[in-house]
């Protein structure tokens, strides 16, 4: 197996997690405050892989002003490390989310995105991407043909997490999305991702058709209903862990670092469906860990194996 390396650290370490995606600044605005913190769905899944103790690079687009230091110094915090040609930009983008009473988010985005070609001579053990890096353009296109290189080489992993806002039509968005799938072994999407994409189709009908598009495990969280995982040769719920929300920033992200998590402390066998259940109910403890403290704060790793009461995801720590 081939790894990415980056002149950003010693030689000999390598990466088991690149993240491709946007990184921004989340201004969250409530009825009595507003206030900023570091986000982008991807930074936020490579900042919670840093959490758990996963040797993890972000390449995204930021610019070298205040927000963009703010980011860095964010992800720098979480042991994440930031990948060279991530600073290309001249204005580090913006989602304003507002919050309503019962904790859920409304955004609005002040983002371009734009990605040099990228030709890696090595592959991590798992490439993860998604959000509006897969959809926006000129980026998209640059993700588009990294993943085509990757794949191939090691495990993708994908989530849409779907911004109107900022797609151009539904059949364009459907079509971006559909030409990524066959590219990627999981695709994680929540239900208003699936109902979105695909308005007419049921959850397990909208999983089965991305199955069929040649992924090999989807993966369809619901909020307080929990999660559906859905391969080949499974099909399995998990519950949620019943807690007080905050708020639900980050939560799907959180869940996708620990999923991360379970693929490389689990290798191969991570799509097994013995194996599905126990990393689905991993990936809940890590939501409800993120849905009880403000913003996207994902736990760390011996929080994380505290709330699951298990000491398999330990394993990995250091690695």
């Amino acid at each position: 197996m081939d790894y990415l390396t980056t002149a950003r650290h010693d030689a000999n370490q390598t990466l088991d997690v690149m993240v491709v995606g946007e990184a921004l600044i989340d201004v969250v605005t409530t009825s009595d405050d507003q206030v900023e913190h570091p986000g982008g769905s991807p930074a936020n899944v490579a900042y919670g892989l840093g959490r758990l103790g996963v040797t993890t690079g972000l390449l995204t687009a930021i610019a070298p002003d205040a927000r963009g230091i703010s980011i860095e110094n964010h992800l720098s915090s979480a042991g994440v490390i930031l990948l060279p040609g991530s600073k290309s930009l001249t204005r580090t983008a913006s989602a304003t989310a507002t919050l309503a009473p019962d904790g859920s988010a409304r955004y609005d985005f002040d983002i371009s995105w734009d990605l040099a070609p990228t030709t890696p001579a090595y592959f991590p053990k798992i490439l993860h991407t998604g959000s509006i890096a897969t959809f926006l353009s000129p980026g998209a296109g640059a993700v588009k043909a990294l993943l085509e290189q990757a794949h191939k080489h090691c495990m993708i992993t994908y989530d849409p997490n779907i911004r109107p806002a900022l797609l151009g039509s539904h059949a364009e968005a459907k079509a971006i999305f559909e030409e990524l799938v066959p590219l990627t072994d999981v695709v994680k999407l929540s239900d208003e991702d699936a109902q979105w994409l695909y308005p007419q189709k049921s959850l397990e009908e909208t999983a089965a058709h991305i199955l069929g598009l040649g992924t090999r495990l989807t993966v369809i969280t619901k909020g307080a209903e929990g999660s559906q995982f859905t391969s080949a040769a499974a099909n399995i719920s998990i519950p949620a862990v019943k807690t007080t929300v905050a708020d639900t920033i980050g939560a799907g992200d959180s869940f996708m670092s620990a999923l991360i998590l379970g693929f490389l402390t689990r290798g191969t066998e991570g799509i097994a469906p013995a194996v599905l259940e126990q990393l689905g109910h991993t990936a809940a403890a890590a939501a409800a860990i993120t849905v009880q403290r403000p913003g996207a704060n994902p736990p760390t790793l011996e929080e994380l194996n505290t709330a699951i009461g298990a000491h398999s995801v330990a394993q990995y720590a250091g690695a």
